[in-house]
């Protein structure tokens, strides 16, 4: 269901572009052209998909490949001393490869070079599951009697778990902006509470899977599942001495992502290519699923205290905000994941007076990185819990605490980010509150919590065994979303994004963007097309191959239909102006092949331009750190079982503001698959660890929502358009992550009176805050999250130690003569 803004609510003098075309006015009876939109295109891979014809990585061939395998320490920290093989194995039949036989540089390039290919012998090993020896054979089973001849040799060193007891830090940020002192001074209330949030798995459909073919000219070709290509791209030239034609990186159709193959597949595609280069024939790296879980990165877990303060009415004065981050082994992405949940940690809500301080550091863990929201949803879960229980302390409903208190045109972030456009919090509001009647049923919930409770001579009881064993409640939360790259990331990224007129009359595009199911190949062909007055069928999309496509930046951070696909209609614009002025004027449609006969290719390359009025100081941490913002709210309901506390989320009403809608199904369904995604984050999805190892490293261990747990969820496609877009589009991929998980927890309050600090909110943790049971989280902690901001940071990857503030860093890797 697509809903377009209404003008009245989201322009004003400062965005004069309205959200809505003029209203269309006809005489009765009347019989006029509509404004219909045409039905959308059918997704371009689908039919592939569903027959079976699409190849995936492993289901490539090439002939005469070898079979890889890593071999990994099972300590979470300690000296690798060496490695011997099994004397009764014939070895001479199996490719070894160590840390000596990298040709380069022996590191992951990333944000950080601390991140090595394969620990070298003499080095510290960082995390459990580390790569430290590389095989690979003809078959599997003599790779798997290889995989049993090899002994580490280690010695131990002391490990760190807890983020907060880490002296090693890897970034820090603080915004701040008016007088916080003076906020709490005139505060009515001040209201203090503690949140975590832990490990999530991506779980992407389909494992990661890399193969390395050598190339003729001495270079390597991967093939490979991947969002990134020019990530790979980029490693592989660092790792192997390579230059730009030698290594070629090419992705093969993706079964999901959700960051999870955003930087992790340079990793294996450095593997595969080590391998294909000591043995000269094709080796193929297909995880199976315990490898992909056990070793590959997380959501990062995080630890968030607030301090607010309010006034009686509800009105936000002031906000202290400490947010700790857990990056586990090696620096990835953690600078960025850290950057976005610092800026999204107070929530949309306007406060004068705020400081928000964040810290990432290293424990001796598998490390974290990409994943679905990227930082926002562990600061936002904290953020919405902490407005909850302020509503709750002065009597106002979950409705009455936000409405005042929402972003609204003109107002200025922590950042001092004026907000000019595209501001549509208190419509996502009001459109999912209406739309789950969210008022009339917190009225029944509450009334029957309060007939739970008891009277003053029966003692009430959270336990029920009779017909009041099923509690409902309704909960509502609210989310923001920064739209691309932060600060200047994209302009540094200089993305480039390609229409071609190709000689035969056919029109091409090229980008570096990748398909892993969101629908980048339906919605490029479909932009590109309403340019140039085509069918989309008659538009075409090159493969996602570095030997063929320019850089368009990485297919992460909601930028792809934004950015990437407002170059492509620039470009087609281009395109479409050139051929029609060599042809008198006559339209593209009808001149593209007898131009292209004549003239030939013609291909147009656009290059990413900053955005008008969009400036951002990397340096001091100040200005619009993004274009635009997207807006989503999320009401759920649940029954919470009263002996078990077993929770059943029955009803989602999602509504998102993602700009200008180009695919309503596919919008649809991105909302839908990340409000699930979010649910399961809320209710069952834990990593359990023991000395630094996954415990639930298997299908069978760590659980996911199945259809059967899914929720009836609407959908409701909130339209503000992003005027620096073509399009208007912003995204919509990780929005529905960063609010669901709120607002299940809020509606288990509404359901029970229990508020749960420490997602997911599973029947033992509600068990405990009801006070039941005995706390499931009582482990000693050696710092307070207070405790640790005041340690000064004296190791670690962090840039600027003695600074109050990091900078921006890009987001991506390097090549080796590239500053950042």
């Amino acid at each position: 269901m697509t809903i377009r803004t209404s003008p009245g609510r989201t322009s004003s003098p400062i965005a004069p572009s309205p959200s809505a075309p003029d209203a269309l006015i006809v005489d009765l009876d009347a019989i006029v052209p509509g404004r219909i939109r045409p039905a959308a295109p059918l997704r371009r891979e689908g039919p592939a998909k569903l027959t079976g014809e699409a190849k995936y990585a492993d289901d490539l061939v090439f002939p005469g490949a070898w079979y890889g395998a890593t071999i990994r320490s099972t300590d979470a920290h300690a000296r690798f001393d060496g490695f011997d093989l099994d004397p009764a194995l014939d070895w001479s039949r199996v490719a070894v490869v160590s840390a000596t036989d990298i040709p380069g540089e022996n590191v992951v390039s990333l944000i950080s070079d601390d991140q090595p290919i394969l620990v070298p012998v003499g080095g510290e090993i960082q995390h459990h599951a580390e790569p430290l020896v590389l095989l690979a054979a003809a078959d599997r089973e003599m790779l798997r009697r290889a995989r049993r001849g090899v002994t580490i040799r280690t010695t131990p060193i002391a490990p760190v778990f807890d983020p907060l007891a880490s002296g090693h830090v890897f970034a820090h940020y603080e915004i701040a902006s008016g007088d916080l002192d003076a906020g709490f001074a005139a505060a009515d209330l001040v209201l203090e509470g503690e949140y975590r949030v832990g490990h999530q798995e991506q779980l992407y459909i389909e494992n990661n899977a890399m193969i390395g073919v050598p190339r003729e000219d001495g270079g390597i070709a991967v093939h490979g599942s991947l969002q990134c290509p020019y990530y790979i791209h980029k490693a592989l030239k660092r790792a192997l001495r390579l230059s730009d034609e030698q290594a070629r990186v090419v992705q093969a159709e993706t079964g999901g992502g959700f960051g999870g193959k955003e930087e992790y597949p340079s990793m294996i595609a450095l593997h595969a290519a080590l391998l294909a280069r000591k043995t000269g024939k094709p080796v193929r790296m297909i995880y199976d699923r315990h490898e992909d879980l056990s070793a590959t990165t997380k959501r990062h877990p995080a630890i968030v205290t607030h301090r607010t303060g309010v006034m009686a009415d509800g009105r936000l004065v002031a906000q202290d905000i400490e947010v700790v981050m857990d990056g586990g082994a090696y620096t990835t992405l953690t600078p960025v994941v850290l950057s976005r949940g610092a800026i999204h940690a107070g929530g949309p809500y306007r406060c004068p007076n705020v400081r928000i301080r964040a810290r990432a550091t290293r424990t001796n863990t598998p490390p974290n990185g990409a994943f679905r929201g990227f930082g926002a949803p562990q600061v936002e879960f904290a953020a919405e819990v902490q407005l909850g229980r302020i509503a709750e302390t002065l009597g106002l409903s979950p409705i009455e605490i936000r409405r005042p208190n929402l972003y609204q045109l003109g107002d200025t972030t922590p950042t001092g980010q004026v907000l000019r456009e595209s501001v549509a919090a208190a419509e996502v509001l009001d459109r999912a509150a209406e739309a789950a009647e969210f008022e009339g049923v917190h009225a029944r919930t509450a009334a029957a919590r309060a007939r739970r409770a008891g009277a003053d001579s029966v003692p009430g009881s959270p336990l029920r065994t009779n017909g009041d064993r099923m509690a409902s409640g309704i909960g509502v939360a609210l989310a923001w979303h920064g739209a691309g790259f932060t600060g200047s990331g994209e302009v540094k990224l200089a993305s480039v994004a390609s229409v071609e007129l190709a000689e035969d009359g056919r029109v091409r595009i090229l980008t570096g963007s990748t398909e892993m199911g969101q629908g980048t190949k339906t919605i490029f062909p479909q932009l590109v097309a309403d340019e140039l007055g085509l069918a989309v069928g008659d538009v075409a999309i090159a493969p996602q191959d570095t030997a063929i496509v320019p850089d368009s930046g990485p297919t992460v951070a909601s930028r792809t239909a934004m950015v990437v696909g407002g170059l492509l209609i620039e470009a087609a614009r281009r395109l479409r102006a050139a051929v029609e002025a060599r042809n008198d004027g006559r339209p593209f449609a009808d001149v593209r092949v007898a131009d292209a006969a004549i003239h030939g290719s013609t291909r147009v390359d656009q290059a990413f331009e900053p955005y008008p009025h969009v400036h951002f100081d990397d340096d001091t941490y100040r200005g619009d750190a993004y274009p635009a913002f997207g807006w989503a709210a999320c009401v759920a309901t649940v029954d919470v079982d009263l002996d078990t506390a077993e929770v059943t989320v029955r009803d989602v009403v999602a509504a998102d503001d993602v700009g200008r809608v180009i695919h309503p199904i596919l919008a649809e369904g991105q909302v839908e698959g990340g409000t699930l995604q979010a649910i399961g984050y809320a209710t069952i999805e834990e990593i359990k660890l023991r000395d630094g190892r996954y415990l639930n490293d298997r299908l069978a261990t760590y659980i996911i929502p199945t259809s059967l747990d899914a929720p009836r969820i609407t959908s409701l496609l909130v339209e503000a358009p992003f005027s620096g877009a073509p399009h208007g589009a912003k995204g919509v991929g990780e929005l529905p992550m960063d609010v669901g998980a709120p607002a299940v927890v809020a509606a288990i309050h509404d359901a029970t009176g229990a508020w749960i600090h420490e997602l997911p909110a599973s029947p033992e943790r509600i068990l405990a805050r009801l006070g039941i049971t005995r706390p499931i989280d009582a482990e000693p902690r050696l710092l307070a999250v207070d405790d640790a901001f005041r340690e000064p940071i004296d190791a670690g990857t962090d840039p600027r130690p003695d600074a109050e503030t990091d900078p921006q860093v890009m987001r991506g890797p390097r090549d080796a003569d590239e500053r950042r």
